[in-house]
């Protein structure tokens, strides 16, 4: 079946409007996704019509909200097949559910010399909760290092797990380089010393069928905004097992069960790890938009980016003085590349007076850019609503610097 881009190319109103006299190009979707109507209609019907307070009410528009909020944490479990919708807790994006696996698992799991494994091409909110993690407990940070075509170097993966590994923290996708990990092996090496796994799925849930079953993950983080859903919401999966013996990571309302000054009891999952008045409204949204990837099918977006994908690293690369950043052999539609002595800042500057959106710098990935020896780099991603014909305009946006600095 043909994919009709342009279909789907209506749903989203941004995408319609120009900039500089030009029409909009928009190639920065591993920072931020953009939205169908869908969702942004979504949004105005629940305040609209049933925004109230949840779970603490007993009048109607409270008991409407609880429950549609509670259906998007179904649906959320549906989309990634959890086991138990109460192994899904909303946060306010991967960021928020890292952190909150390194408080609370960190609390509960690492002591002083207990070990953290990471990889060499984390984000840095895959880098940074665990160093603060190893510094309160006096724990050590490992990390599994990465060759020159930015693929993990599984051989010294394996050497690094032992006795005093609690956990290992791996991004699905990079942001940077765009190398879809062999998480599933990651997950099966780490499960033979019986080492629970945390997967930061941020640019891999938007272009692949996730089921976290089937892989096996202990935790599984994603933002809903990298998924054409609104910012500031994002979820946190994590294995029964493990969320009943971690300790809360906030307090306050709602991840309570009993309140004296003597002593606190929690709640039941998932409200243990949803403390005061969540984003009920961005929840809601959130599951919209799984819904549209849903509609659409994610085995169709899948090869519909694969093949867009293919075509603009082909075009880049025939371009001189033009180096791609990373060659993995397994990657998903992040392209990063740098422009023969003409800084990435500069460059991106003048694509975007073609219109074209990219983003440039170290995409909070600076291990990664000091890997490569660069300082920076010029990224193109690519989603289902991107064209060939954008990728030919960001081909020409990138002959006209070459022009322009040389």
């Amino acid at each position: 079946m043909k994919f009709d881009v342009e279909k789907i190319r209506n749903d989203f109103p941004v995408l319609h409007r120009k900039v500089y006299d030009k029409p909009f190009v928009y190639l920065d979707n591993a920072a931020t996704t953009q939205k169908p109507v869908q969702v942004i209609e979504e949004i105005e019907r629940v305040y609209k019509t049933i925004n109230s307070n949840i779970h603490r009410g007993v009048h109607h528009l409270s008991d409407l909200c609880t429950g549609e909020y509670e259906n998007a944490r179904e649906k959320v479990a549906s989309f990634i097949n959890a086991n138990h919708s109460h192994e899904v807790i909303f946060t306010s994006g991967t960021t928020g559910s890292v952190n909150l696996v390194a408080f609370s698992f960190g609390e509960s799991f690492v002591g002083e010399g207990d070990e953290i494994i990471v990889s060499a091409m984390e984000h840095h909110s895959n880098i940074v909760p665990w160093q603060m993690l190893c510094e309160r407990k006096n724990a050590v940070l490992k990390v599994i290092p990465i060759n020159g075509d930015g693929e993990l170097i599984m051989e010294e993966y394996e050497k690094l797990i032992g006795p005093k590994t609690r956990l290992v923290a791996v991004v699905h996708v990079s942001n940077a380089i765009g190398t879809r990990n062999p998480v599933e092996r990651i997950i099966e090496i780490a499960h033979k010393q019986d080492v629970p796994v945390l997967v930061d799925g941020a640019q891999s849930v938007q272009h692949e069928k996730i089921d976290v079953q089937k892989i096996d993950a202990d935790f599984f983080a994603f933002s809903g905004h990298k998924i054409y859903g609104p910012t500031g919401t994002g979820v946190l999966y994590g294995k029964e097992k493990w969320l009943d013996r971690m300790v809360p990571w906030q307090g306050g309302g709602e991840m309570i069960s009993n309140v004296t000054f003597q002593k606190t009891t929690y709640n039941k999952l998932p409200f243990k790890f949803e403390a005061g008045t969540p984003n009920y409204t961005g929840a809601i949204a959130m599951a919209a938009a799984l819904d549209y990837v849903g509609k659409t099918g994610l085995e169709n977006i899948a090869g519909y980016e694969k093949e867009l994908t293919e075509y603009a690293v082909s075009k880049l690369m025939q371009i001189d003085g033009l180096r791609l950043i990373g060659t993995p052999r397994k990657r998903t539609s992040v392209i990063s590349f740098m422009i023969e002595n003409i800084h990435p800042y500069d460059a991106g500057m003048v694509i975007d007076k073609m219109g074209v959106a990219v983003r440039t710098g170290s995409h909070c990935a600076e291990p990664v850019m000091d890997f490569f020896g660069v300082r920076g780099t010029i990224r193109a991603s690519l989603v289902f609503y991107n064209t060939k014909r954008e990728i030919d305009t960001l081909y020409d946006a990138v002959i006209k610097v070459k022009e322009m600095f040389n």
